[in-house]
């Protein structure tokens, strides 16, 4: 099973240091790591590092991968693909561009397939992506960031286009998904009650560094949300597996 862990994981702009001392458990595969914090916390800089797109201080420790670092997928907020091209087209060329060769086998067009109907946008297949809405392009990104079959899958904000319906069957099946493929899925998101829900680990950033780490009961705490999001605010349980933020007033 894959496993990945932070060590003291930084990252730097020039001299200008974005992110620091960033460390983690070892998370395995089929857990679901929710990574929270104000705008411009530093979120999608630390998935940039870990994805190795940007370099920096600290060591990520990736073990147990068939694919090394090609098993690790990220999804920024906003994918730049031809509008040109239909919502087929996207995600088999986002399939092709992990796999050897050009020539589309029938296996590679059954996954695509299976991506498109699991994700609800089968219909939309034949459209074009410049006609799509926001959040049916969030979607098909969702599904272009799937067929790469990743072990260690990152996604920035996969939600914040949706509507609530929406946001709740997409994460339901990305929770699935991940469970059923031992993928360590690491969604950042800004909906508290939602990672609540969702997340099995939170992990905390604020002006760059770590405020928390752990299940997600221990973190999202009534201090933690009074010191990183400046909210007075109750948790209240709905049930005995389920809480909920109710916002009182700023602080």
């Amino acid at each position: 099973m894959v496993t990945i862990e932070l060590e003291d994981v930084g990252a730097r702009y020039g001299r200008r240091s974005i992110l620091e001392g960033i460390s983690t458990p070892l998370l395995s595969g089929g857990e679901v790591v929710a990574v929270v914090g104000p705008n411009a916390a530093g979120k999608s800089t630390l998935f940039k590092r870990i994805a190795g797109l940007i370099e920096g201080p600290g060591r990520v420790r990736l073990e147990g991968s068939r694919r090394g670092q090609a098993g690790i997928c990220y999804m920024p907020q906003n994918l730049n693909t031809s509008a040109r091209l239909t919502v087929y087209e996207s995600v088999l060329l986002a399939r092709k561009q992990q796999a050897p060769g050009w020539a589309v086998q029938a296996d590679e067009l059954e996954v695509v397939d299976r991506i498109l109907e699991s994700l609800g946008i089968g219909d939309l297949s034949f459209r074009n992506l410049g006609e799509l809405s926001g959040g049916q392009q969030q979607l098909v990104s969702i599904a272009q960031t799937l067929v790469r079959e990743p072990e260690v899958l990152l996604m920035d904000e996969p939600t914040s286009a949706l509507d609530m319906h929406r946001q709740v069957q997409v994460l339901s099946f990305m929770r699935a998904l991940a469970r059923q493929h031992s993928i360590i899925l690491f969604i950042a998101i800004h909906d508290l009650n939602q990672a609540l829900r969702f997340a099995d680990q939170v992990l905390v950033i604020a002006h760059g560094t770590l405020r928390g780490c752990g299940r997600s009961e221990d973190v999202i705490t009534e201090q933690m949300l009074r010191e990183v999001y400046r909210v007075q605010a109750r948790i209240e349980r709905c049930s005995r597996d389920e809480r909920h933020i109710i916002v009182d007033d700023v602080v």
